[in-house]
């Protein structure tokens, strides 16, 4: 069975998306669509612009998700998921790519989605910070401890994970979780605490977008964030997709449920191939590959 997995914020890189835009006259429609609805041209950020330039939330998210998506869109025939997944604002991509959800809606709630976590960043300087060479347990345990706002937020594999929250929290967790012998417990350059509590002003302004959001019964299961499981059902996955902002992604279940489920290939949409490299570390024998280009 063949699983399709779309990556999340980090993944971008200039030029991303390039090849496609020049190459597949579809693809072209499809970015320009997209320039059109966001009202400005996030191609020529995505093809010429600085890292810099491509770290700001509200063009990283579209930008990603519109890689993916229309790199799904470019495959055709070749499409043709048994289930897909994605990673955080990976999915978003994964609903659009499944026809849970029309590329222009997928896009604008994507671009609420931005600006809405941008403006929770604003309010409240917080951060993120990985963690490598301990077990989920211990991590969870001793955020637990911590005074303040840290959690558990991205399970990537097993002995990596992600903590969430204000930066005094996080730093502090980060020197208890070297002194229980972390590897590595250090911050991430972005500009938030994605999948924790801090982002609850973003959820609540996302979530009437996407109630109002037309979505549709996907062509194959959708294995969400929230809590690993495959889903079909427009109301769930609403549901789910709203829950998704402050709550953790939990990757590691996510892969080993598709596994489970039969997934004997994952392609990964996209840019880079942080997620084969991710579904490698969840299970050595796991046949995945990247299309960061096509």
């Amino acid at each position: 069975m063949k699983a399709f997995v779309f990556p999340g914020q980090g993944s971008q890189f200039s030029g991303m998306g390039k090849d496609l835009y020049t190459n597949v006259p579809a693809a072209k429609e499809l970015f320009e669509k997209a320039n059109e609805i966001l009202g400005f041209r996030i191609t020529d950020i995505m093809f010429e612009g600085t890292d810099e330039d491509l770290k700001q939330t509200f063009v990283t998210q579209p930008a990603v998700f519109l890689h993916s998506v229309i790199m799904a869109k470019a495959l055709g025939e070749e499409f043709k998921p048994d289930m897909v997944a994605g990673h955080s604002l990976g999915e978003f991509s994964a609903l659009v790519a499944a026809g849970a959800l029309d590329f222009e809606d997928g896009l604008r709630l994507v671009a609420k989605r931005a600006a809405a976590m941008q403006q929770a960043c604003d309010a409240q300087p917080s951060t993120m910070a990985a963690v490598l060479g301990l077990e989920d347990k211990v991590v969870e345990n001793i955020c637990a401890e911590v005074d303040g706002v840290v959690v558990a937020a991205n399970y990537n594999c097993p002995g990596q994970l992600v903590i969430s929250g204000s930066i005094e929290a996080v730093d502090a967790a980060c020197e208890r979780l070297k002194a229980a012998g972390a590897r590595r417990a250090l911050r991430l350059p972005v500009g938030g605490a994605f999948h924790s509590p801090l982002m609850e002003p973003a959820k609540v302004e996302l979530q009437a977008a996407i109630e109002a959001a037309p979505f549709k019964t996907p062509i194959c299961p959708v294995y969400q964030n929230v809590d690993a499981k495959p889903y079909t059902d427009p109301e769930q996955i609403k549901a789910n997709l709203i829950a998704q902002l402050t709550a953790p992604v939990r990757w590691t279940y996510i892969v080993q449920n598709m596994l489970a489920d039969g997934a004997d290939s994952f392609v990964e949409l996209g840019p880079g191939a942080v997620l084969q490299g991710l579904i490698k570390k969840v299970s050595r024998e796991a046949d995945a590959v990247s299309k960061a280009t096509l």
